[in-house]
């Protein structure tokens, strides 16, 4: 490997809330009790150290002693239009197609407000990302959820029939799409994207596609931007995109969107600028120019590579070691979503308790019910092996027991 993804970082006390936000409610885990460090297993940022292409290219940038006003660099066009083309195989892309946003989220709740209206139905699939629920229902639109379906390798799948059920009874005009999907990690084929999109077509839906998990792809896979499948999809299409997720930058605060067809990008643009404060942070562009350079190729690659081990080392410890617990392996993110039905069911107990246990021994797991998973707990494996086997072995020691 060129780049660490074996030392163990203490981020307490500097800005991270996924070790110093303990207790805090809202979902935190509680802190552990004495005797047992805490290992971050909850919200979904990295503990590597960031790239250092990232860091220098901040720290050039603040050599210069003057932050006012600024518009884009060129660069910041440039490095986005050659990445998708050379990790998501994307041609065409232009810089008057891609438009700064603050965050995904936010970008998804400008689309939604700019083609519904309160009271109007937004169709998502369950599981679910907690941040869409949160954000769409913030806006006072309504949830309607399609499930998706394990077949019988486990593999995680949309129900077209139940799509389109749902689609034509509730009058749906609006889709949030999540691909790679957040949090049961699917990386969708080319057929299913075609045929989630020709429903959507079919009924009219503006599309939101929320692709901040497409650069965290496993060997193997590949990922299809959602507006590639089609011209049609081309041109009914917002998507999502942040080196946020793939580079440990959510505290640095800066998405982008994709937007091919005119009319959508003035009103999506239109919308986003009504808060007054959806502006790009000057530190925040020269990160991305960094991270989107030569050595982010090599860095992302050699992390698929590390996700790869834990989420191996990690599905053949459960299926091993923790009878009653599944997980469907997945093929992009770093999450598990575990599935603790049958264990809870045999040993007469809820998942909470299941996930307080867990908590109890320092490993910091996330409740999976608020993401629509009944007994569910979702897991981050974005750190090293090291402390992922320590927290496997913890729970096989003192949760998941007789």
């Amino acid at each position: 490997m060129t780049y660490d993804f074996t030392t163990l970082m203490d981020r307490h006390g500097w800005d991270a809330v996924a070790v110093d936000g303990l207790g805090a409610g809202g979902g935190a885990p509680e802190p552990p009790r004495a005797g047992y460090d805490f290992i971050p297993m909850w919200v979904a940022d990295m503990n590597f150290p960031v790239l250092p292409s990232i860091t220098e290219a901040i720290g050039a940038r603040l050599q210069q002693p003057h932050f006012g006003y600024f518009d884009p660099r060129p660069e910041y066009f440039d490095r986005i239009i050659s990445w998708q083309h050379d990790r998501n195989k994307v041609e065409g892309l232009e810089p008057a197609h891609i438009g700064y946003e603050n965050g995904v989220l936010g970008g998804v709740v400008s689309t939604i407000e700019a083609f519904t209206a309160p009271g109007d139905t937004v169709l998502v699939h369950s599981p679910t990302y907690i941040g869409f629920t949160k954000s769409i229902e913030n806006a006072g639109r309504h949830i309607e959820l399609s499930p998706l379906k394990q077949d019988e390798n486990g593999v995680w799948r949309m129900d077209f029939d139940d799509m389109e059920k749902r689609l034509s009874e509730r009058r749906i005009h609006a889709a949030v799409f999540c691909s790679p999907h957040n949090p049961c990690g699917r990386v969708w084929e080319r057929w299913e994207i075609e045929r989630a999109m020709q429903l959507y077509k079919q009924y009219d839906c503006v599309v939101v596609s929320d692709e901040i998990w497409s650069d965290i792809i496993l060997p193997g896979q590949q990922h299809i931007p959602t507006q590639s499948v089609s011209e049609d999809a081309r041109e009914r299409t917002v998507a999502f995109y942040a080196p946020s997720k793939t580079f440990n930058l959510a505290g640095l605060v800066g998405s982008y969107h994709i937007i091919y067809n005119d009319y959508l990008r003035d009103r999506v643009t239109a919308q986003s600028s009504k808060c007054h404060y959806n502006e790009m942070n000057v530190l925040s562009m020269h990160a991305l120019i960094g991270a989107y350079g030569t050595e982010g190729r090599i860095w992302v690659d050699e992390l698929c590579q590390v996700i790869e081990g834990n989420i191996d080392w990690a599905c053949r410890f459960i299926e091993a070691h923790v009878p009653g617990v599944t997980v469907a392996r997945p093929q992009g993110t770093y999450m598990l979503f575990l599935d603790c039905t049958q264990w809870c069911d045999e040993h007469g107990c809820d998942v909470s308790e299941v996930l307080h246990r867990g908590w109890e021994v320092g490993v910091g797991w996330q409740d999976g019910r608020p993401f629509h998973g009944p007994c569910h707990i979702r897991m981050n494996l974005a750190l090293p092996l090291s402390s992922v086997q320590e927290a496997f072995q913890r729970l096989e020691s003192h949760v998941f027991v007789d």
